[in-house]
């Protein structure tokens, strides 16, 4: 198969190589000197040295706890935070004041979570009826949902007494819109949704669906995780009300999430976890909470991570949204070729690049996703084999079990490549189709 990409807007051999000099990992060997062929990025991405350094300068230069103290190091790392929470908010087409830091995207989601249950129940400061739910009331998801955004609203309805309800998916891996008025109804009051699927590589049609919710006086969140890193990303063009993503799918450190809001539903919302640093005013009886974003952020802040994420919007800003788009839009349609001149295993998700992201799922008939990764990481292939944190996706699909690749922008043509020679041991090992 060919080994250059030359799809407009695509990287050239010397951006690549320039690119994959930023990330020192990507020079390493493993399993028995077999150069290290990363393509497990949905999983959690590999970092450049502009953010390790802007972590290490972190921890050597101010490391002193943001919002706290009058001293010169606190007031700079108050400064760097802030600073921190602006660029990342413009990575996203957002204002500062609307982006709450998390340690990462489940977490991001349980607060939206909590926060109906808490209004539900007459904690965390309350919230109006636009968040309490009880009996009668009903809360939609998608059946290609990742783990962190069903049991989150699983245990919402559990709690509340309110339906869980939702959109189911096509035998090609695409959302089923045929019953879209019938699952969002006059009921509703939540729709939580994901905007590319971390398994079938699918984007969603989130017009479409922020469109029915609308009608009904529904909230929109969005499960991000899988679309900020590869897309450009506008949350004011999406329409949803609060969407949440992590760092380390992006280049950027592990401990740092991020759940951005409409600032008046933000604002509306009841707290989740509570302590320091989240307060107004405080007396025996009773407290009163900050304003939006530091009602949402109790405790010493994740500061050093937050820096590091703004770098690494700072990077792919560099790099250029639309082009790493376009780049990894070249490599998915690599995959996808690829899989096709291999009968002997089955793509789980769109055979088309029409709204579609670079995760590219696929089984080997007879062979366990687990035996056909073992092959592959003996050949230095590194990808993801699973359930990938959702079990009823694969149950649908028809599927125990999958291997993943994906991608990002310092993923090479060579590395596809590399996965397809690793992959063309399967038939021989294991005695099948070939």
């Amino acid at each position: 198969m060919s080994t250059t990409t030359t799809r407009a807007g695509a990287f050239s051999d010397q951006e690549l190589a320039r690119i994959r000099a930023d990330f020192p990992i990507l020079a390493r060997t493993v399993r028995d000197g077999h150069p290290l062929v990363y393509l497990d990025s949905g999983a959690t991405s590999q970092k450049p040295y502009a953010v390790l350094d802007a972590e290490r300068d972190w921890y050597t230069q101010v490391n002193a706890a943001p919002h706290r103290g009058a001293h010169a190091l606190s007031e700079e790392g108050t400064e760097a935070y802030e600073a921190a929470r602006a660029t990342i908010a413009a990575f996203v087409g957002a204002g500062p004041q609307e982006i709450v830091f998390t340690k990462n995207a489940t977490e991001s989601l349980n607060l939206a979570a909590y926060a109906f249950s808490n209004a539900s129940t007459g904690g965390g400061g309350g919230g109006g009826d636009r968040f309490r739910l009880g009996p009668g009331d009903e809360v939609v998801v998608t059946e290609m949902e990742h783990h962190a955004n069903l049991i989150p609203w699983q245990e919402l309805c559990r709690r509340t007494g309110a339906t869980l309800r939702w959109l189911g998916v096509t035998d090609e891996g695409r959302l089923d819109l045929s019953n879209l008025d019938s699952v969002i109804t006059e009921r509703t009051r939540v729709v939580s949704v994901v905007h590319a699927s971390n398994v079938l590589g699918t984007i969603n049609p989130v017009a479409t669906i922020v469109a029915r919710a609308r009608s009904v006086g529904a909230l929109v969140v969005l499960d991000a995780c899988q679309s900020v890193p590869h897309l450009a990303v506008d949350v004011a063009d999406l329409g949803v009300d609060l969407l949440a993503f992590s760092g380390h799918k992006m280049l950027g450190p592990m401990g740092v999430g991020v759940l951005w809001g409409r600032p008046e539903v933000l604002d509306a919302m009841p707290v989740f976890l509570t302590g320091g640093s989240m307060i107004e005013t405080v007396t025996m009886e009773r407290a009163t909470y900050a304003p939006v974003p530091q009602k949402f952020e109790a405790g010493v802040p994740n500061a050093a991570q937050a820096v590091g994420l703004a770098a690494a919007c700072d990077y792919l800003t560099e790099l250029g949204m639309d082009r790493v788009a376009a780049h990894e839009h070249a490599l998915t349609e690599l995959l996808l070729a690829g899989l096709r001149e291999r009968p002997w295993t089955r793509l789980v998700g769109p055979d088309d690049l029409l709204d579609r992201g670079g995760a590219v799922s696929f089984v080997v008939d007879e062979v366990h996703a687990h035996d056909v990764g073992q092959i592959l990481d003996d050949q230095g292939v590194a990808v993801r084999v699973g359930h990938h944190c959702a079990w009823p996706l694969h149950r649908r699909m028809r599927a125990m079990a999958t291997t993943r690749v994906s991608v990002a922008a310092y993923t090479t043509p060579a590395d596809i490549a590399a996965f397809f020679t690793a992959l063309d041991r399967v038939p021989t090992v294991f005695g099948i189709g070939g």
